[in-house]
Protein backbone atom coordinates (compact mmCIF):
# COMPACT_ATOMS: atom_id res chain seq x y z
CA UNK A 1 0.00 0.00 0.00
CA UNK A 2 2.77 2.37 1.02
CA UNK A 3 4.64 1.39 -2.40
CA UNK A 4 1.78 2.76 -4.27
CA UNK A 5 1.48 6.33 -2.41
CA UNK A 6 4.59 6.79 -2.99
CA UNK A 7 4.58 6.89 -6.56
CA UNK A 8 1.68 9.86 -6.42
CA UNK A 9 4.14 12.74 -5.92
CA UNK A 10 6.53 11.88 -8.36
CA UNK A 11 3.80 11.30 -11.04
CA UNK A 12 2.08 14.75 -10.53
CA UNK A 13 5.92 16.57 -10.17
CA UNK A 14 6.43 14.88 -13.84
CA UNK A 15 3.13 16.35 -15.28
CA UNK A 16 2.85 20.12 -13.62
CA UNK A 17 5.29 21.45 -15.59
CA UNK A 18 3.55 20.90 -18.70
CA UNK A 19 0.28 21.94 -17.17
CA UNK A 20 2.19 25.26 -16.05
CA UNK A 21 3.19 25.65 -19.77
CA UNK A 22 -0.51 25.19 -20.68
CA UNK A 23 -2.38 27.60 -18.63
CA UNK A 24 0.79 30.19 -19.03
CA UNK A 25 -0.82 30.16 -22.88
CA UNK A 26 -3.86 30.76 -21.57
CA UNK A 27 -4.06 34.72 -21.19
CA UNK A 28 -2.90 34.70 -24.89
CA UNK A 29 -4.90 32.05 -26.30
CA UNK A 30 -8.13 34.38 -25.27
CA UNK A 31 -6.57 37.35 -26.25
CA UNK A 32 -6.00 36.29 -29.55
CA UNK A 33 -8.95 33.97 -30.18
CA UNK A 34 -10.79 34.39 -33.60
CA UNK A 35 -8.20 37.02 -34.92
CA UNK A 36 -6.75 36.89 -37.99
CA UNK A 37 -2.69 36.70 -37.95
CA UNK A 38 -0.46 36.92 -41.15
CA UNK A 39 2.39 34.84 -41.53
CA UNK A 40 5.17 35.60 -44.26
CA UNK A 41 7.21 32.41 -44.58
CA UNK A 42 11.11 32.94 -45.90
CA UNK A 43 14.15 32.43 -44.96
CA UNK A 44 15.86 28.95 -43.67
CA UNK A 45 12.60 28.06 -42.20
CA UNK A 46 11.87 27.29 -46.10
CA UNK A 47 14.81 25.17 -46.89
CA UNK A 48 15.16 22.80 -43.62
CA UNK A 49 12.97 20.11 -43.60
CA UNK A 50 12.62 20.02 -39.88
CA UNK A 51 11.96 23.81 -39.62
CA UNK A 52 9.69 23.47 -42.27
CA UNK A 53 7.73 20.91 -40.83
CA UNK A 54 8.01 22.54 -37.30
CA UNK A 55 6.38 25.77 -39.10
CA UNK A 56 3.64 23.84 -40.55
CA UNK A 57 2.64 22.38 -36.89
CA UNK A 58 2.60 25.89 -35.51
CA UNK A 59 0.55 26.96 -38.18
CA UNK A 60 -2.17 23.86 -37.64
CA UNK A 61 -2.15 24.54 -34.28
CA UNK A 62 -2.58 28.28 -34.54
CA UNK A 63 -5.93 27.27 -36.59
CA UNK A 64 -6.85 24.90 -34.09
CA UNK A 65 -6.35 27.36 -30.85
CA UNK A 66 -8.82 29.58 -32.38
CA UNK A 67 -6.87 31.91 -34.58
CA UNK A 68 -6.96 32.52 -38.19
CA UNK A 69 -3.71 32.60 -40.29
CA UNK A 70 -2.92 33.27 -43.16
CA UNK A 71 0.31 32.32 -44.71
CA UNK A 72 2.25 34.20 -47.60
CA UNK A 73 5.48 33.08 -49.01
CA UNK A 74 7.92 33.99 -51.31
CA UNK A 75 10.94 31.77 -52.81
CA UNK A 76 14.09 33.57 -53.78
CA UNK A 77 16.84 30.53 -52.96
CA UNK A 78 14.15 28.41 -55.05
CA UNK A 79 13.93 30.84 -57.61
CA UNK A 80 16.80 31.19 -58.16
CA UNK A 81 17.53 27.30 -58.24
CA UNK A 82 15.31 27.01 -61.20
CA UNK A 83 15.98 29.95 -63.41
CA UNK A 84 19.68 28.75 -62.72
CA UNK A 85 18.30 25.34 -64.27
CA UNK A 86 16.86 27.20 -67.29
CA UNK A 87 20.38 28.84 -67.87
CA UNK A 88 18.83 31.94 -66.88
CA UNK A 89 20.53 34.49 -65.08
CA UNK A 90 20.00 35.98 -61.81
CA UNK A 91 20.62 39.83 -61.59
CA UNK A 92 19.51 42.17 -58.37
CA UNK A 93 18.97 45.89 -58.60
CA UNK A 94 18.17 48.00 -55.60
CA UNK A 95 17.79 44.44 -54.11
CA UNK A 96 15.18 43.25 -56.21
CA UNK A 97 15.67 40.56 -58.74
CA UNK A 98 15.48 41.73 -62.18
CA UNK A 99 12.40 39.77 -63.72
CA UNK A 100 12.69 39.19 -67.50
CA UNK A 101 9.34 38.02 -69.30
CA UNK A 102 10.81 34.18 -69.40
CA UNK A 103 12.41 34.83 -65.63
CA UNK A 104 8.31 35.75 -64.70
CA UNK A 105 7.60 32.24 -66.27
CA UNK A 106 9.66 30.55 -64.03
CA UNK A 107 8.94 32.67 -60.84
CA UNK A 108 5.33 31.52 -61.51
CA UNK A 109 5.85 28.13 -61.63
CA UNK A 110 8.28 28.04 -59.10
CA UNK A 111 6.27 30.05 -56.47
CA UNK A 112 2.56 28.66 -57.26
CA UNK A 113 3.68 25.60 -58.51
CA UNK A 114 6.74 24.41 -56.14
CA UNK A 115 6.81 25.98 -53.12
CA UNK A 116 2.83 26.95 -52.71
CA UNK A 117 2.09 22.84 -53.29
CA UNK A 118 4.92 21.56 -50.52
CA UNK A 119 3.38 23.87 -47.81
CA UNK A 120 -0.12 23.55 -48.60
CA UNK A 121 1.07 19.92 -48.79
CA UNK A 122 2.78 20.40 -45.24
CA UNK A 123 -0.05 21.50 -43.91
CA UNK A 124 -2.77 19.16 -45.09
CA UNK A 125 -0.99 16.14 -43.10
CA UNK A 126 -2.81 17.71 -40.20
CA UNK A 127 -6.14 17.82 -41.89
CA UNK A 128 -7.90 19.18 -44.72
CA UNK A 129 -7.02 22.97 -43.99
CA UNK A 130 -4.83 24.64 -46.65
CA UNK A 131 -5.74 26.14 -49.87
CA UNK A 132 -3.28 27.37 -51.95
CA UNK A 133 -4.14 30.74 -54.10
CA UNK A 134 -1.68 33.47 -55.84
CA UNK A 135 -2.73 36.89 -55.84
CA UNK A 136 -4.36 36.30 -59.17
CA UNK A 137 -6.97 34.65 -58.00
CA UNK A 138 -10.62 36.42 -56.94
CA UNK A 139 -8.21 39.93 -57.58
CA UNK A 140 -6.34 38.91 -54.13
CA UNK A 141 -3.53 41.41 -55.38
CA UNK A 142 -3.80 43.73 -58.02
CA UNK A 143 -0.11 45.37 -58.98
CA UNK A 144 1.50 48.49 -61.07
CA UNK A 145 5.01 48.04 -62.70
CA UNK A 146 7.49 49.04 -60.32
CA UNK A 147 10.46 51.05 -60.90
CA UNK A 148 13.14 51.37 -58.22
CA UNK A 149 14.86 54.70 -58.18
CA UNK A 150 18.73 54.15 -58.81
CA UNK A 151 20.89 57.16 -58.55
CA UNK A 152 18.23 59.60 -59.34
CA UNK A 153 16.72 57.25 -62.09
CA UNK A 154 13.99 55.29 -62.32
CA UNK A 155 15.45 51.84 -63.74
CA UNK A 156 12.97 49.39 -65.59
CA UNK A 157 14.04 46.18 -63.98
CA UNK A 158 11.08 44.17 -66.08
CA UNK A 159 8.03 41.96 -64.15
CA UNK A 160 8.95 43.62 -60.38
CA UNK A 161 5.36 44.45 -59.53
CA UNK A 162 4.23 47.02 -56.25
CA UNK A 163 0.82 46.63 -54.85
CA UNK A 164 -2.03 49.16 -55.67
CA UNK A 165 -5.14 47.54 -54.54
CA UNK A 166 -6.17 44.42 -52.43
CA UNK A 167 -9.55 41.86 -52.47
CA UNK A 168 -9.75 39.94 -49.47
CA UNK A 169 -12.98 38.29 -50.21
CA UNK A 170 -10.98 34.69 -51.24
CA UNK A 171 -9.23 34.88 -48.01
CA UNK A 172 -12.42 35.81 -45.71
CA UNK A 173 -14.12 33.28 -47.26
CA UNK A 174 -11.75 30.53 -46.79
CA UNK A 175 -11.31 32.03 -43.46
CA UNK A 176 -14.76 31.86 -43.09
CA UNK A 177 -14.80 28.06 -43.91
CA UNK A 178 -12.09 26.87 -41.20
CA UNK A 179 -9.54 26.86 -43.83
CA UNK A 180 -5.70 28.33 -44.21
CA UNK A 181 -4.80 30.14 -47.04
CA UNK A 182 -1.49 29.99 -48.61
CA UNK A 183 -0.48 33.12 -50.73
CA UNK A 184 1.97 33.33 -53.10
CA UNK A 185 2.88 36.89 -53.61
CA UNK A 186 2.18 37.55 -57.52
CA UNK A 187 -0.26 39.97 -58.87
CA UNK A 188 -1.67 40.46 -62.12
CA UNK A 189 -1.56 44.32 -63.52
CA UNK A 190 -4.27 46.63 -64.08
CA UNK A 191 -2.65 48.33 -66.70
CA UNK A 192 -1.35 46.18 -69.40
CA UNK A 193 -3.13 42.40 -67.54
CA UNK A 194 0.72 41.12 -67.18
CA UNK A 195 1.63 38.78 -64.18
CA UNK A 196 4.32 40.53 -61.63
CA UNK A 197 6.71 39.53 -58.91
CA UNK A 198 5.61 40.80 -55.96
CA UNK A 199 8.32 40.86 -52.40
CA UNK A 200 6.54 38.64 -50.19
CA UNK A 201 7.24 41.21 -47.13
CA UNK A 202 5.52 43.72 -48.91
CA UNK A 203 2.54 41.41 -49.87
CA UNK A 204 2.46 40.06 -46.48
CA UNK A 205 1.94 43.47 -44.72
CA UNK A 206 -0.17 44.92 -47.18
CA UNK A 207 -2.87 42.01 -46.70
CA UNK A 208 -2.30 42.34 -42.77
CA UNK A 209 -3.98 45.93 -42.78
CA UNK A 210 -5.93 44.87 -45.47
CA UNK A 211 -7.31 41.77 -43.46
CA UNK A 212 -7.63 43.73 -40.55
CA UNK A 213 -5.51 41.62 -38.49
CA UNK A 214 -4.11 41.27 -35.25
CA UNK A 215 -0.75 40.31 -35.86
CA UNK A 216 2.04 39.98 -38.70
CA UNK A 217 4.34 38.08 -38.48
CA UNK A 218 7.55 37.77 -40.20
CA UNK A 219 10.17 34.94 -40.13
CA UNK A 220 13.81 35.56 -41.13
CA UNK A 221 17.18 34.56 -40.62
CA UNK A 222 17.96 36.83 -37.82
CA UNK A 223 17.15 37.38 -34.17
CA UNK A 224 15.29 40.55 -34.58
CA UNK A 225 16.58 43.93 -35.20
CA UNK A 226 19.90 44.83 -33.86
CA UNK A 227 20.35 47.76 -31.46
CA UNK A 228 23.69 48.77 -32.92
CA UNK A 229 24.84 45.44 -35.09
CA UNK A 230 27.65 44.68 -36.11
CA UNK A 231 28.91 46.22 -32.48
CA UNK A 232 26.25 44.50 -30.06
CA UNK A 233 24.27 42.10 -30.80
CA UNK A 234 21.09 42.91 -28.51
CA UNK A 235 17.87 42.77 -30.08
CA UNK A 236 15.54 45.73 -29.80
CA UNK A 237 12.34 43.62 -28.04
CA UNK A 238 9.92 46.51 -28.66
CA UNK A 239 9.64 49.59 -30.85
CA UNK A 240 7.18 52.29 -31.70
CA UNK A 241 6.33 53.10 -35.46
CA UNK A 242 8.09 56.42 -34.92
CA UNK A 243 11.21 54.91 -33.33
CA UNK A 244 11.35 52.38 -36.63
CA UNK A 245 10.92 54.92 -39.38
CA UNK A 246 13.52 56.61 -37.50
CA UNK A 247 15.55 53.53 -38.00
CA UNK A 248 14.90 52.71 -41.56
CA UNK A 249 17.52 54.40 -43.42
CA UNK A 250 20.51 52.87 -41.31
CA UNK A 251 19.15 49.44 -42.12
CA UNK A 252 20.82 46.18 -43.78
CA UNK A 253 19.27 46.37 -47.27
CA UNK A 254 17.47 42.68 -46.70
CA UNK A 255 15.82 44.07 -43.32
CA UNK A 256 14.25 46.94 -45.75
CA UNK A 257 11.33 45.47 -47.05
CA UNK A 258 10.64 43.64 -44.08
CA UNK A 259 10.55 46.26 -41.01
CA UNK A 260 8.47 48.77 -44.03
CA UNK A 261 6.18 45.59 -43.88
CA UNK A 262 5.85 45.85 -40.13
CA UNK A 263 5.71 49.63 -40.30
CA UNK A 264 2.90 49.68 -43.14
CA UNK A 265 1.07 47.44 -41.37
CA UNK A 266 1.21 48.82 -37.72
CA UNK A 267 0.65 52.34 -39.73
CA UNK A 268 -2.68 50.62 -41.07
CA UNK A 269 -4.46 49.32 -38.33
CA UNK A 270 -2.72 45.69 -37.75
CA UNK A 271 -2.19 45.93 -33.83
CA UNK A 272 1.22 44.44 -33.64
CA UNK A 273 4.17 43.61 -36.36
CA UNK A 274 6.73 41.08 -35.09
CA UNK A 275 10.01 40.28 -37.26
CA UNK A 276 11.06 36.30 -35.66
CA UNK A 277 14.27 34.05 -35.88
CA UNK A 278 12.93 31.27 -38.14
CA UNK A 279 15.96 29.39 -37.48
CA UNK A 280 14.33 28.53 -33.83
CA UNK A 281 12.03 25.66 -34.07
CA UNK A 282 8.04 26.93 -33.27
CA UNK A 283 9.42 30.70 -33.21
CA UNK A 284 5.60 31.11 -33.88
CA UNK A 285 4.29 29.42 -30.84
CA UNK A 286 7.22 30.83 -28.79
CA UNK A 287 6.36 34.57 -30.39
CA UNK A 288 2.51 34.07 -29.41
CA UNK A 289 1.76 32.06 -26.61
CA UNK A 290 4.62 33.05 -24.36
CA UNK A 291 5.38 35.55 -21.82
CA UNK A 292 8.98 35.85 -23.03
CA UNK A 293 8.25 35.84 -26.42
CA UNK A 294 11.48 36.22 -29.09
CA UNK A 295 12.41 39.04 -32.29
CA UNK A 296 11.32 42.46 -32.21
CA UNK A 297 7.77 43.60 -32.09
CA UNK A 298 6.94 46.96 -34.01
CA UNK A 299 3.63 48.65 -32.32
CA UNK A 300 1.55 51.56 -33.22
CA UNK A 301 2.73 54.83 -31.48
CA UNK A 302 -0.26 55.63 -29.07
CA UNK A 303 0.40 52.32 -27.51
CA UNK A 304 4.41 52.76 -26.95
CA UNK A 305 4.49 56.36 -26.20
CA UNK A 306 3.91 57.10 -22.07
Amino acid sequence: MSNGTSNVPTRKHTALPKAQILIEALPWLTRHHGKTVVIKFGGNAMIDEDLKAAFAQDVVFLRHAGLKPVVVHGGGPQISAALDKHGIVSEFKAGLRVTTEDAMDVVRMVLAGQVQRELVGLLNQHGPLAVGLTGEDAHTLTATKHQPEIDGELVDIGRVGEITEIDTGAIEALLADGRIPVVSSIARSQDDHHVYNVNADTAAAALAAALGAETLMVLTDVEGLYEDWPNSDEVISRLTASELEKLLPDLSSGMVPKMEGCLHAVRGGVTTARVIDGRVQHSILLEIFTDEGIGTMVVPDEQGES
